[in-house]
């Protein structure tokens, strides 16, 4: 344990705290280790930050797309892993990552969670892990890698870059906490349009393309973290509910999320830019396919940000409460063995190997995965502001739809947030069936789509946890 580095932590925050009027140091009887905290009338908020390249260093094979045939050849822009570290007056805090990766997996956000807890004494609630989806970037899903029979030093490879990454988030959350100082919050939101529903309803039975006419959420949410002393700007974290998937090729990049970060901060240089995804499972961004367009939906973001920076944000007030919990979401009823045993035949290869790894679960199982834990995440800042972190690949009407319930006050709604598992389709977007529906389940271990009980238990997750944390 990280003791004597707690120890200066302490002791540095503890200086900075002294020159606010009418500080003190909230001290604790735990044997847990315990950063400084300070409860003042004159500061409401403290917030640090930090950021660190998770870049691979060398080849390694890359997540988003089933048909690459090679590992990544190049780095077109570093990838990073980016903390902001908030509390409040009495303690209370909130650590959001935001990480230039397909997804955050349940083993990342486990071994992050556990040396979070061990070395700073953060809770599970007060950790949210969001990934940017960037289809640019390395395969962290390693089960993902033996579905796909990946030859083994590539599977060796993204374990090593896993637990890397894991040490180096752990590490850049220590210093954001390092760094609390005085802050102030303040939140406001406005708008973008290169994202659309990709859900188009053909005589084909395709629903993966271009629909003008689909339900979208062209909401740029951004958070503002200013110094209390007008100094300059610390920290912004935005949002966009788009596939981050303009790029396909061999080039390690953060696609059009990392140029609107890059954009951002090379604007101020003394900020740090970070980009939450939210619910664009069934969005994309258009028109796609060159380095070029990346670049152009990235400027376009970044315009949005500049207007929100522009205007007068809704100063944001504690208490700060979180709260993180899983719903149990089931499966509907899976093929026979039957129905698997012609599917093993298939001359399709992801089709045949699907099929095989189903019949394996019969075997050494005695059946399918019958349910999956997802995890719901509600952080509130007083009554300003609601952030919910979905896991998955969440679509767009979850998004709506909990604006729509929660109108008391201002609402976030961020997916890919601590685990990827799949999809997250609404009970609309089940019923009319497709890739988010359940197709995208033969590059998982799942053998059926969700049950139709999934959006009622998703969303009465939410209004629990909302509710709990005193939300009316």
């Amino acid at each position: 344990m990280r003791i004597d580095k707690l120890q200066t932590r302490r002791l540095l925050l503890a200086l900075v705290l002294a020159f606010v009027p009418g500080c003190i140091l909230r001290h604790t009887t735990t044997d847990q280790p315990q950063v400084a905290t300070a409860k003042t009338s004159n500061v409401e908020w403290i917030a640090g930050t930090a950021s660190v390249v998770i870049t691979p260093d060398g080849p390694i094979w890359m997540g988003g797309y089933a048909q690459r045939f090679q590992p990544s050849q190049a780095v077109s822009q570093d990838l990073y892993a980016k903390v902001l570290a908030v509390q409040d007056e009495d303690g209370e805090r909130l650590v959001l990552v935001t990480i230039d990766l397909l997804g955050i997996t349940e083993a990342m956000r486990s071994e992050v969670e556990r040396q979070a807890k061990q070395q700073y004494g953060l809770e599970p609630s007060d950790l949210l892990m969001n990934a940017s989806h960037t289809h640019s970037g390395p395969e962290v899903r390693i089960e993902s890698l033996r579905i796909e029979k990946q030859e083994i030093k590539w599977i060796e490879r993204a374990e090593q870059y896993v637990q890397e990454t894991s040490r180096k988030i752990v590490s850049a959350i220590g210093e954001a906490l390092d760094r609390l100082v005085p802050a102030r919050l303040s939140f406001t939101h406005v708008r973008c349009g290169f994202a659309k529903n990709r859900r188009s309803m053909r005589h084909t039975g395709r629903r993966d393309k271009l629909n003008p006419d689909g339900p979208v959420d062209q909401d740029v949410p951004v958070l503002r973290v200013d110094s209390i002393e007008n100094g300059p700007l610390r920290a912004i974290v935005f949002g966009y509910a788009c596939h981050n998937n303009v790029l396909s090729g061999y080039d390690l990049n953060g696609d059009y999320a990392g140029w609107t970060q890059s954009i951002l901060q090379a604007a101020r240089p003394e900020m740090l830019a970070l980009f939450m995804a939210g619910c664009g499972g069934d969005q994309n961004p258009y028109p796609l396919g060159t380095a070029d367009l990346a670049k152009q939906h990235g400027q376009s973001l970044a315009n949005s940000v500049d207007a929100a920076l522009m205007a007068q944000g809704k100063p944001l007030r504690g208490p700060l409460r979180t709260a993180i919990e899983t719903v149990r979401l089931p499966f509907a009823k899976g093929p026979t063995r039957a129905q698997l045993g012609e599917a093993a035949k298939s001359k399709i290869i992801l089709d045949r190997r699907y099929a095989q790894r189903l019949l394996r679960q019969l075997d050494e199982n005695s059946g399918f995965i019958q349910e999956y834990d997802y995890p719901v995440q509600v952080a509130r800042f007083g009554n300003d502001l609601t952030l919910i972190g979905l896991a998955g690949e969440p679509v767009v009407d979850y998004s709506l739809r909990l604006k729509r319930e929660l109108a008391g006050s201002a609402v976030w709604v961020a997916g890919y947030c601590n685990a990827l598992p799949t999809y997250i389709p609404s009970l609309r977007v089940l019923r009319e069936g497709g890739y988010e529906a359940g197709g995208h389940r033969r590059y998982t271990n799942f053998a059926a789509p969700f049950d139709e009980s999934i959006e009622e238990r998703i969303v009465g997750k939410v209004h629990e946890l909302y509710q709990r944390l005193g939300g009316n």
